[in-house]
């Protein structure tokens, strides 16, 4: 059913409408009458007969027009009565205020999954429960009770009643720019976080996307939903919390080392959202992207009025890595042609007095500066607005004639212009002109700064675009028989883990660079297997039980000679027995011992979110403690690969250091592709840690490999395909 007849509805039921003007159920029928809601309006009580002059009924099936949308104010236990009332009576969704469901735990997450199969049997889509509430505010549907919330083309979903109030309240005192729609997403128990986001992508009313998020039922639907609407519209995103996925380690060092921040702060903006670290800067982000264009070449150019505000901001940009290129002969030229010979003009720009008699001139500068071809963006800093203030009133005609001019010089040259004014306290009418422009002007220069760097960041995004996947696992479509056959023996055996040379030959039969094992089971057959290496070899025990072989003194290396191979597994033996004397020992691991190189880690996992996940770093026995890793949300492409390398802060190493040659970075973006395929072609598979793998100036290999496969169905996280 189209969610249409929800949002935009035009008749809604408030069941639970009393006279009581503490209860929530008076106040809604209140705030809808009083900002004059254009649909009918239908008190719902039992005993009641009339509630602020509107006749009331005694139940929803009882109303004799259609029904589009209820609000249920009354407690939890009343709840799914009233859902088969609304049912009867073919309401399209229901919006529940009552808490006492998912987030109280087992028993209410039970209570709230059997409201939830009501509702899908009565075809009736819900919001919440435990939810403040829905506003659109261009019908005057106000389900909130929340009063003055400024009209405009900013969507808002927010799983807090109060942020989605502070930012409202922000809007109102400090911006013209306002909201098309508020909602209360609650529990998720039926709407998820994608179905409102598919719906503000086609909703004409809305421009931008703001949502404040503490946690999310379908994460992957999300991210495939937002590559989507990312394109078309921009969606600024704060998320507070942390999963509980990253610390559940699940027996590997990608499960240690992946939380929610890392995973979810790189899934987001993957997907083209634009990730807001701090709540001050949440709505200034969406009012910019709402109103200017983006930056599509990530260079900039600062205009002062001192050099102060110019050298902090400049700075700023470039922290935010952005780029202030120098001003071109031609552009430089002109501005010295209006501005004294003490003004700067290579970018930043300090007209360096040149404005006081005539702030006009900020206009000319602008255009000067914009018609720059290596110049997408603009942020001026400093007095503007206060100039007919601080000199003189006639001053202030002359920053409204430049305000008018810079408006129409960003619709013209589709580049934004940002400003950072000392005076807007005083309220000037030259800013509410750039205001009206879409111009968008703060206080803050670190705000304002910001600001300009997210109209950068999402100009890289819809860029690049063409370079992005969609988030679709496409499941076994690269499947290999032999592969599939050793999951398949393991799963016969009852056992969730593959051993170490089962877990190199799948990886082998997908094209990864392993090192070349032999499994001994006996004294004999690791001398022999050792002699046949022509080298030194390494011994592991091989079990099922034992999942950290270290841990358990199962592993010796630099075995030279037939003397030191016997001892080694006779050790390795006697240590695994101690450890765990019940484990079933299947034999020892003979292996060459690898060559000197650079150690990395290559893991996946899965996330209770997003579902499988991929990581890189160093790696060795100090990968946890150093954390020098990245993450994607699997699948992953080509680019994404080359950018988890050059992430981590050892990079520079990879890429040669004094006598040290590059290491071979082609090779190690192939492994991380081959483990993107290997995660998408076995569903079984929950995680994989690849430690060390030791690469070198051409080539690499595995050294080690761990492969886990979930215990069971239930376990598999929620993997959504296409939403």
């Amino acid at each position: 059913m189209s969610l249409d007849r929800i949002f935009n509805a035009e008749s809604v039921a408030i069941v639970g409408a009393s006279r009581d003007e503490t209860k929530r159920g008076h106040q809604a029928v209140k705030i809808l009458l009083e900002e004059k809601f254009t649909g009918p309006i239908y008190p719902v009580h039992p005993h009641e007969k009339h509630i602020l002059g509107l006749a009331c009924h005694p139940r929803v099936s009882a109303i004799p027009g259609p029904v589009d949308l209820a609000l249920i104010t009354t407690p939890a236990a009343t709840i799914p009565a009233i859902l088969e009332d609304c049912g009867a009576k073919g309401v399209a969704g229901a919006v529940i205020v009552a808490g006492g469901f998912g987030e109280m735990g087992a028993e209410g997450r039970e209570r709230e999954n059997r409201l939830t199969d009501l509702a899908r049997r009565h075809g009736i889509r819900l919001i919440g429960p435990n939810t403040s509430g829905l506003i659109n505010l261009h019908t005057n549907l106000n389900l909130v009770g929340l009063r003055d919330a400024p009209r405009g083309d900013i969507a808002l979903l927010s799983q807090s009643g109060n942020m989605a109030l502070t930012l409202i309240t922000e809007a109102r005192l400090k911006s013209h720019r306002g909201f098309s729609y508020y909602i209360g997403v609650g529990n998720e128990a039926d709407m998820k976080f994608h179905e409102y986001l598919a719906f503000f992508e086609q909703d004409p009313a809305t421009r931008a996307i703001l949502i404040y998020v503490e946690g999310m039922r379908e994460g992957r639907r999300f991210l495939q939903q937002a590559y989507r609407t990312t394109r078309k519209k921009p969606v600024i995103l704060l998320k507070s919390g942390r999963s509980a996925t990253g610390k559940r380690a699940a027996g590997s060092h990608t499960g240690a080392l992946a939380g929610m921040s890392r995973v979810a702060r790189g899934a987001f903006e993957r997907a083209g959202i634009v990730v807001i670290e701090n709540s001050d800067e949440l709505f200034p982000a969406a009012e910019t992207l709402a109103s200017l264009p983006p930056i599509r070449s990530n260079r900039v150019a600062i205009l002062a009025d001192g050099g102060g505000h110019a050298t902090i901001a400049a700075d700023m940009l470039t922290d935010l890595g952005l780029l202030l290129p120098t001003l071109s002969a031609k552009t430089q030229a002109a501005l010295r042609r209006i501005l004294p010979a003490a003004a700067t003009v290579a970018n930043p720009v300090d007209v360096a007095g040149g404005t006081d008699a005539d702030p006009s001139l900020f206009a000319d500068c602008a255009r000067i500066i914009l018609n720059d071809p290596a110049v997408g963006g603009l942020l001026v800093v400093g007095l503007f607005g206060g100039y007919g203030l601080r000199f003189a009133p006639h001053l202030s005609l002359k920053e409204e004639d430049a305000a008018h001019q810079m408006g129409k010089l960003v619709q013209k040259k589709k580049k934004p212009i940002v400003v950072h004014s000392l005076y807007t306290s005083e309220k000037p009418h030259a800013l509410d002109l750039l205001r009206y422009y879409d111009i968008t002007v703060y206080d803050s220069l670190e705000i304002a700064c910001k600001v300009v760097g997210v109209l950068a960041q999402y100009g890289r995004y819809l860029k690049s675009y063409p370079a992005k996947v969609d988030f679709v696992m496409d499941w076994r479509a690269k499947a290999r028989p032999e592969a599939q056959a050793l999951i398949t023996q393991a799963r016969q055996e009852n056992r969730h883990l593959l051993l170490e040379h089962e877990a190199k030959a799948l990886l082998g039969t997908h094209g990864a660079a392993v090192s070349t094992d032999t499994l001994a089971r006996t004294a004999d057959e690791a001398v022999t297997c050792a002699a046949r290496a022509a080298g030194p070899v390494a011994l592991k025990i091989v079990s099922p039980d034992i999942l950290h072989k270290t841990d358990a003194g199962g592993v010796r290396v630099g075995l030279d000679d037939e003397q030191a191979v016997r001892e080694a597994f006779a050790d390795i033996q006697a240590n695994a027995r101690a450890f765990a004397p019940r484990a079933d020992i299947r034999g020892v691991l003979v292996a060459p011992m690898a060559g000197p190189g650079a150690e990395l880690i290559v893991g996946t996992k899965y996330d209770d979110q997003f579902g499988p996940v991929i990581m890189f770093g160093l790696g060795g026995v100090l990968v946890e403690i150093l954390k020098d890793v990245s993450f994607r949300v699997l699948p992953i492409s080509l680019l994404s690969a080359r950018r988890m390398i050059e992430e981590i802060k050892a990079y520079p190493i990879l890429s040669g250091t004094r006598n040290i040659p590059p290491y071979d970075k082609r090779a190690i973006k192939r492994l991380l592709m081959i483990c993107s395929e290997i995660m998408a072609a076995y569903p079984d598979i929950l995680e994989m840690d690849l430690n060390p793998v030791i690469v070198y100036p051409i080539g690499l290999r595995v050294v080690d490999a761990r492969i886990l496969l979930k215990n069971a169905e239930a376990d598999d996280p929620p993997l959504q395909g296409p939403a």
